[in-house]
């Protein structure tokens, strides 16, 4: 907070000055025939003591936590199968080699990325991302200081991007990152990302908390018959470029509040829209991942979409009905078995044919929901495999109540 009072300062102390519309030499020339004159000629100097404030907390907070953010490089190998001795793509060209004709495979090919990551606990567990040592047949973590140590995979999830390595590093190299918690984070407030952008080690950027509440589609879903998103992603402006995935987002504190995970760009780089795994998501997975290798996240076994106005008007429900409809019901699923209704028939809306006429859900435990992101920020942060829940639904215009007992998401065979 202290840094975000600084920052506020120094904003007001720029708009007074801009207010002013005085010269940069008039404010350099203390006027010591009145007081006004006099305010005046105190502001650089206010101003330069705020700025100051700001490059020694920032100085601070980066010789702090910089020590346990590492880089991570990941060596995969690969093995092409060949029909006719080549690749498939080079099959075209009518080539053979001799030796590998008959279907057989290259030799392995090596390919190398990078990554980011940080220190959890004393214990040697790093956390990074699942796609920055996914198939990965060596994993190296370098420190700040160029120590660098083999690393092996405890547990990792693709459903939250978030994995969790081991090293067997002094006791003097673990420095645990300080956890902070995402849901009291607000737009507006500071953001500073740490990592390491295009492999160049231990980048600093500053910028501002963007926007809350988005969804991140999972890169490649782990069950069949579905597709799932993460829920609460933070947005921030603190450019994030490939290479910073795993690394740290903070506040003003120095806490961990997300993990950066992605980008949105046209041309894989920063264009002030990154996006991070809040911190009390990564809490309970990195928690699951140490003690037992995998994350059991809670199904309800359906997809949906939020209720619009002309979804609503489709239905016969009032224009400013809110909630969650019910698309599609998973078979043998729990929403299955709470007797969930999917969506039964099609209507126009806007030139498209869309989904209408099932089941509303309007509120679980007695939150309201009122959009699709609700639903799966509440399933996420708030439940756990096991729990029976109370949904309130709308049902051919009737609310009435339904308990639903999650089961764990089902993985791919």
């Amino acid at each position: 907070m202290k840094l975000l009072r600084i920052l506020s300062g120094v904003m007001l102390g720029l708009i007074l000055l801009a207010g002013c519309g005085v010269s940069a030499a008039q404010l350099d020339t203390p006027d010591t025939t009145s007081a006004t004159g006099a305010q005046a000629a105190a502001l650089p100097n206010g101003r330069t003591e705020l700025l100051g404030s700001l490059e020694t907390t920032l100085e601070d907070l980066y010789a702090r936590v910089n020590p346990a953010v590492v880089h991570i490089a990941v060596t995969q190998s690969t093995t092409q199968a060949t029909a006719g001795g080549l690749p498939q793509e080079l099959q075209q060209f009518g080539f053979q080699i001799p030796g590998l004709e008959g279907g057989q495979q290259l030799p392995q090919q090596q390919s190398q990325s990078l990554g980011s990551g940080f220190v959890w606990d004393t214990a040697g567990h790093i956390v990074t991302n699942h796609h920055v040592i996914a198939n990965a047949s060596t994993i190296n973590v370098t420190f700040s200081d160029g120590a660098t140590y083999p690393a092996t995979v405890v547990g990792s999830d693709d459903n939250s991007d978030l994995a969790v390595l081991k090293i067997d590093a002094p006791e003097d190299k673990l420095q645990p990152i300080s956890m902070g918690d995402s849901t009291s984070i607000k737009v507006g407030q500071l953001a500073v990302a740490i990592g390491n952008p295009f492999g160049l080690d231990n980048t600093m950027t500053v910028g501002f908390i963007s926007a809350l509440g988005r969804t991140l589609p999972v890169e490649s879903a782990s069950t069949a018959g579905g597709s799932y998103t993460i829920p609460d992603i933070i947005q921030t402006d603190a450019p994030i470029n490939p290479g910073n995935s795993g690394g740290v987002l903070l506040n003003a504190s120095g806490e961990v509040i997300g993990v950066t995970s992605a980008i949105e760009s046209p041309v894989r780089a920063s264009v002030g829209i990154g996006f991070a795994i809040p911190a009390n998501v990564v809490q309970k997975v990195v928690t699951a991942l140490i003690s037992s290798g995998h994350y059991e996240h809670p199904w309800l076994g359906m997809s949906g979409t939020t209720l619009t106005t002309q979804l609503a008007q489709a239905m016969d429900l009032p224009d400013d009905q809110q909630g969650v409809l019910v698309v599609e019901v998973q078979s043998n699923s729990p929403a299955d078995k709470a007797e969930l209704h999917g969506s039964d028939r099609e209507a126009t809306i806007e030139g498209q044919q869309v989904p209408v006429g099932g089941d509303v859900i309007t509120a679980i435990n007695d939150t309201p929901i009122k959009r699709f992101e609700d639903l799966t920020s509440y399933l996420a942060q708030q439940t756990q495999v096991g729990d029976t829940l109370k949904l309130t639904i709308l049902r051919d215009g009737q609310s009435i109540v339904t308990d639903v007992t999650l089961a764990a998401r089902p993985t791919q065979k």
